[in-house]
């Protein structure tokens, strides 16, 4: 390889112009590919086969309607004062107009939905009212019908009374031995009086039928009420569980607007969202603000602003400072800037084919600029190193090339293992992630052993500074001095214990996805998010779609109450502050609610609802529940990258250790180097999780609003500072590695090996720490601590663990560091990452007297 890099290196020096053109139709061909076959970058992250995405799937053929994402639009009047009637109007014009974009399924005015269930309300009061005016009714008619069977009664009374008068006068007058005459008057008497009885006794009994029609009327009357009753109680249960879920707050000075749209909610294309987004505010009255939900404004972010620039500004500073002309400073951030336009163009122009998350290209971007300058300097700063002995350049530019050349391939190689290893997690838009910053790595590795040659040789002696360029082959080297054995124990034990303390708050680190309280407190989802958790509770920024799945089914008429029984049962959960009926399928055997949370999608109360809630069963009838949302989405997703990271983590550290044993050839090296990759990144880990989750130092990094860790972080930090940690290795410990070949004993190798890679790395981690933190301020709320965790860990890694730990432990161990198994020397194979065959082949010969540094490359 060494060889091979060798010629490409001179090759690439004999004809600079080529290479350079060649790079720059690259790079048009790449601007030609985007813009020819570009496609759009989704805001959102997913996770195919999570139990959000499976119910998901599953309600777009049972419950289309609440399948669809959503997104809130958030009304509020300036002056804080309840909307007046021309404002409501506007905003319902304003609902109106978003339900007009394509891809939108509805959009639901709140006032209109809060004038609805003031209407349900007081039909709920009306019925109410009715049924205790029929239980009046009725009381009233039980008391007259009672009244009128005790008359009934009495009146029966008096009437056997005088049929038993009647009889006993005709028995005494018989008995009286009257004259027939009188007996035939008597009886005529008996039989009139007998009439008039017979009469009286019809008149009761028609009385006493209709008391008795009545009563069965009363008793129709009754079991009405009381079939009534029960819906009545149903509908004020459901309405009373749904009165938290309101649209427009108590006070009248906010409202919320829902806007449902087609698709599933990380299927909504950012134009349709830009869409929403500008019919809204085209119809907004005056005199209301109106913001926007992280589901409706979290488009593609733009780059290039103030943060990251003043990140590449310190990186030029740096470079200027260490190696002291504006062309060899310029050279390595041409190389870069190359490389990311090459790299960026051609990942974005495969946007078309692959659901590309708009993280993706952006950390390319970081990652390709810092390993692009780095990449190049390292090369760079061998070539001035060897132009100080005397080396021609044509000469130099191709040794630089085969032997830091070689140590920067190889060095890439970790980079783009590990990064490519993210596609062994199953996650699929991990894995793309990881795929496209390999991508601009590759690149950069590319420019370094090609274009950098290039430039080097166009450059000539320029790279130096004239008093370096005079003083040419002049330059020696005294002995590197040795460190003494208790400042080595010093550095040991100080440097772990600093990592170990750093790494504390790694304990408690939560991984979650941002939501609009972490975005800028100037951005529309912040304004939105803070709104709505002021006005209706931090449970409105992230309520939850619950299903209820009832195998069995339930009957039209039964509907309302299996509804009630199973909201009720939804309301005594932990943390439930309102349930609502949204929907059924047609079979009744699928019922969708609405769930508010007490507490904010982020909070650990949510996450454990969700869980809560995916466990609970009902007996009778028997009933289990899925959990859908935007916020169980992203605990699903979190769930799922933190279950992947062991066995990437172990992944990793395997592929760290057979790397560094073939590489140093060594047993304890990469025993160390690796243990020291891992103290790093738990720091990195607690150090993140102290700024951003407990908010530590929050006013320094514009942290507002602490919350969980960005889930993918962990993994990709991983990836990255594996690689790079590798490369600081690499190239000091080569060094010592090298000097302990040529004959120096062990301590003094380690001492010439790290006077010799000290400079470069050093300004390397610097400039890539500069980078990264550039990107620590910047408005793009997940890159911030991405950009915080890289800057962190290559600080801790290159300064504490490659340039203290590791150089005090070799010191410490001796010549034990380089002892490896005779069995395992056999096996494995000779890579010379350091070129040393190369540099025993190629000597450096200072230029004669006669001879010119400068001259042009043959």
């Amino acid at each position: 390889m060494a060889g091979l890099l060798y010629r490409l290196g001179r090759s690439s020096a004999r004809h600079p112009w080529r290479v350079v053109a060649a790079w720059l139709v690259a790079l048009l061909v790449a601007g030609a590919a985007y813009l020819g076959f570009g496609g759009t970058l989704v805001s959102t992250v997913s996770i195919p086969g999570t139990a959000t995405d499976r119910l998901t799937q599953r309600l777009q053929d049972e419950l289309p309607g609440t399948s669809g994402g959503t997104g809130t639009v958030v009304f509020s009047t300036a002056d804080g004062e309840a909307f007046d009637d021309d404002q409501r109007t506007g905003v319902a014009a304003a609902v109106a107009a978003a339900a007009e974009v394509d891809g939108v399924e509805t959009a639901v005015d709140p006032f209109a939905t809060e004038a609805q269930r003031a209407q349900q309300a007081q039909q709920l009061e009306d019925g109410a009212a009715q049924l205790a005016q029929g239980r009046a009714q009725l009381e009233a008619g039980e008391a007259q019908l009672a009244a009128s069977r005790a008359q009934l009664d009495a009146g029966q009374a008096q009437l056997d009374a005088a049929r038993a008068q009647l009889e006993a006068g005709a028995a005494a007058g018989a008995a009286a031995g009257a004259s027939p005459a009188q007996l035939a008057a008597g009886q005529a008497q008996l039989a009139a009086a007998q009439a008039q009885l017979d009469a009286q006794q019809a008149q009761l009994d028609a009385g006493r039928a209709e008391l008795e029609a009545g009563a069965a009327e009363l008793e129709a009357g009754r079991a009405q009420l009381e079939a009534q009753e029960p819906q009545l109680e149903q509908g004020r249960a459901l309405l009373d569980m749904a009165a938290e879920i309101r649209q427009v707050s108590e006070d009248g000075s906010a409202a919320l607007a829902t806007v449902v749209f087609e698709d599933p909610q990380f299927d909504v294309t950012p134009e349709t969202k830009d869409a929403v987004i500008a019919a809204v505010e085209g119809a907004t009255p005056d005199g209301v603000e109106v913001a926007f939900s992280n589901e409706l404004a979290s488009g593609v972010p733009q780059l290039g602003g103030a943060a990251e620039a003043i990140g590449v500004a310190v990186a030029v500073v740096v470079l200027l400072v260490m190696l002291g002309t504006l062309v060899a400073a310029g050279l390595p951030l041409l190389n870069a800037l190359l490389g990311v336009g090459v790299a960026a163009l051609g990942t974005l122009a495969f946007s078309s084919v692959v659901e590309m998350s708009s993280v993706t290209p952006v950390l390319g971007l970081m990652l390709g600029l810092a390993v692009g300058i780095d990449y190049s300097l390292f090369i760079l700063n061998r070539h001035r190193q060897q132009l100080r002995r005397g080396m021609s350049v044509p000469e130099s530019i191709g040794l630089a090339t085969g032997t830091s050349g070689n140590a920067v391939v190889f060095a890439g190689s970790t980079v783009l293992i590990a990064l490519l290893a993210l596609n062994v997690t199953g996650i699929p838009f991990l894995g793309l992630m990881g795929t496209a910053a390999a991508a601009s790595v590759a690149v950069a590795v590319l420019l370094a052993v090609t274009l950098t040659p290039a430039l080097l040789s166009l450059a000539g002696t320029r790279v130096l500074p004239r008093r370096a360029r005079e003083a040419a082959g002049e330059e020696h080297h005294a002995p590197a001095r040795v460190m003494s054995t208790p400042r080595a124990v010093l550095s040991l034990v100080l440097g772990v214990a600093v990592l170990l303390v750093a790494a504390l708050p790694a304990a408690s680190m939560r991984l979650g996805l941002p939501d609009g309280s972490q975005e800028a407190t100037d951005t529309t989802q912040y304004a939105a998010y803070t709104t709505t958790a002021e006005e209706f509770g931090e449970g409105a920024n992230g309520t939850l779609l619950v299903v209820a799945d009832v195998p069995d089914g339930v009957a039209q008429d039964e509907l309302t109450g299996l509804q009630a029984d199973l909201g009720a049962v939804l309301m005594e959960q932990d943390d439930v502050r309102a349930v609502a009926p949204i929907g059924t399928n047609e079979d009744r055997t699928v019922l969708a609610f609405q769930v508010l949370p007490g507490s904010g999608p982020n909070d650990v109360a949510t996450e454990e609802l969700v869980h809560t809630l995916r466990d609970l069963t009902v007996d009778d009838p028997a009933a289990t529940f899925s959990v859908a949302g935007v916020a169980s989405a992203n605990i699903d997703i979190s769930e799922k990258l933190s279950d992947a990271l062991p066995g990437y983590l172990a992944l990793v550290v395997g592929l760290s250790l057979l790397i560094l044993v073939m590489v140093f050839r060594s047993v304890l090296v990469p025993l160390v180097a690796t243990l020291g990759f891992v103290l790093s990144l738990l720091a990195t880990f607690g150090a993140v999780t102290a700024v951003y989750q407990w908010g530590w130092l929050g006013e320094l990094f514009g942290v507002h609003d602490p919350g969980p860790v960005l889930s993918f972080l962990p993994t990709i930090v991983i990836g990255i500072l594996f690689g790079l940690a590798m490369d600081y290795q690499l190239f000091l410990t080569s060094g010592v590695r090298e000097a302990y070949a040529h004959g120096a004993t062990a301590r003094q190798a380690v001492a010439e090996g790290v006077r010799a890679g000290r400079a470069v790395v050093t300004a390397a981690a610097i400039i890539m720490v500069s980078v990264f933190a550039g990107f620590v301020f910047s408005h793009i709320a997940v890159i911030r601590p991405m950009g915080f965790a890289l800057a962190f860990g290559v600080l801790v890694d290159a300064f504490v663990v490659r340039m203290t730990l590791v150089p005090a432990f070799l010191h410490l161990v001796g010549e034990k560091a380089w002892w490896l198994p005779r069995w395992l020397d056999r096996l494995l194979p000779d890579v010379d990452v350091e070129g040393a065959r190369l540099e025993r082949e190629h000597p450096v010969v200072p230029t004669g007297a006669g001879s010119r540094a400068d001259a042009p490359v043959a």
